[in-house]
This record gives C-alpha cells, structure tokens and sequence, in this order.
C-alpha cells in the first residue's frame, strides 16, 4: 500500500513539476521577447532572421508542393459530389474557404511541427545534453533570449507567411483541376473564388497559424530542456514533441473553429 500511494505522489510530484516549467518557460519567454528588449536587454536580431531563414524560406518548397496536391484533391473530391447536383461552380467557393480557414493553416502548421518543431526539440536538447546550456548559465546568457526567443520569433512571423503562400498555392492548385478536367474556365473560376471568399476566412486561418506557431515553438524548446539520458532521450524527445505539437494543434484548430462558427 505504500509503495501504491508513494507511486502516486512521485507521478502527481513529477506532473505538478512540469506543469509549473511550462510556466516558467511561457513567462520567460513573453518576458524576454516584449518586456526585455524595452528596457534596454536587448534582442538577438540577427540569431532572429537566421531562424527566419531555417524555419521559413527553407520550408517554402516542401509547403508549395503539400498545398498544391490538397488543393487539387480537394477540388476533385468535391467536383465529385456537387456535379450530381449541376453545382460543380461552387467547387470553387469550397476550395477558397475550406483552404483559407481549414486546410492552409493546419497542414502548414503540421508541416511546421515535423521539420522545424523537431529540429528546436534536438537541438536544444543536444545542447542539454552536452551539458552547453549550463556553459551559458555559466557564462552569463540566459537560455530563454539566447536559445527561445529568436525561435518563437521566427515562427510567429514566418508561419504565418507559410499559411498566406499555402492558401495561394491551395487555390491555385483547385483552378488547375477546374480548368484541365472540370472545364470551367480560368477567369470564370477565379471570378467565383473571390465572390467566395471574405476577409474573415483569411484573417481567422492567421489567427490559427500564429496560435500553431506558438504551440510548435514552446512544445519543442519544451521536449528540448527536457530531454534526459544521452542521446537517446534526445531522440525519445523529439519525436514526443513532434505528435505532442500535432496534438495540441488539432485541438487548438478545433477550438477555434467552434469559436469562429459560433461568434464570427
């Protein structure tokens, strides 16, 4: 029995104690990218637009060619459906909102999780690891501006830039189905696609892709610190953050969706 209830207070201990460095790492974190660089702590611009570059442009190619693909499968599933009905038009107006809203954030997101969310994860727990993180304690830089900050920062922007390419790339590849099997005509399909969409669908997929950004970039320096056990902890980690990160989006995404439904 007491070995029973010991388990239980060392697992509800050990619970307790990560909930609370998930705190200390978003406060820290809110602290050193808005709080900090105002009174005068500086922050590292260009580690920054290094990130930008790994997280963003690196990714655009892999973005393009995901995005594309939905958007024609898209496009042809709901052709599918709606020619039953004489509706195949209104292929575009699915595509436009269903890319806009849904699709163009969450694949970015995912997209994001797995190439960028597992690289935070591996190296900053390589740096734990090699015990480089206390050489920096050491040295006197902080680990939250010196290894979080310029990533978050880089997320925030860049997957939301990702998204805006996405949701063009997504459409573009709905007009391509429309034009080379549907025969519905470039401009007549475009037409559609704009009386579709409202600049809400845009700016609520933003919203999404910020909020995904954050939840990638906090999850992966999360697994990052830690990371025990050489470097098999380092591997065991990164991939916990990477299906933690997918989560937690999908459940973001759902939340949000429920919000913009109800109230937008």
């Amino acid at each position: 029995m007491e070995l029973f209830f010991g388990s239980i207070g060392r697992r509800a201990l050990d619970f307790l104690e990560r909930i609370y460095f998930l705190y200390r790492l978003i406060v820290d974190s809110l602290y050193w990218t808005f709080v900090a660089p105002v009174v005068g702590k500086g922050l590292r611009v260009g580690s920054t637009f290094d990130e930008m570059v790994k997280v963003g442009v690196s990714a655009v190619p892999i973005v393009v060619l995901i995005s594309l693909s939905i958007g024609m499968i898209l496009a042809m599933q709901s052709a599918y459906q709606l020619e039953q009905f004489g509706a195949t038009i209104f292929t575009a107006d699915l595509v436009a909102v269903a890319q806009t809203r849904e699709l163009g954030p969450l694949m970015t997101a995912i997209i994001v999780a797995g190439r960028s969310g597992s690289g935070i994860a591996a190296e900053i727990g390589t740096m734990k690891v090699s015990e480089e993180i206390d050489a920096l304690q050491s040295m006197g830089f902080h680990p939250i501006k010196f290894l979080v900050v310029p990533k978050l920062i880089a997320l925030a922007v860049m997957v939301p830039c990702l998204t805006i390419i996405a949701d063009f790339v997504g459409i573009g590849g709905g007009v391509v189905i429309a034009v080379f099997s549907l025969d519905l005509g470039f401009t007549r399909y475009i037409t559609r696609t704009i009386f579709a969409l409202v600049f809400k669908d845009i700016v609520a997929g933003l919203i999404k892709s910020f909020v995904f950004a954050f939840l990638v970039g906090i999850i992966g320096c999360y697994m990052g610190f830690k990371v025990e056990g050489g470097a098999e902890g380092v591997g065991r980690n990164t991939t916990q953050s990477v299906v933690v990160s997918i989560f937690l989006i999908i459940l973001a995404d759902a939340f949000f969706t429920a919000i913009f439904y109800y109230i937008w």
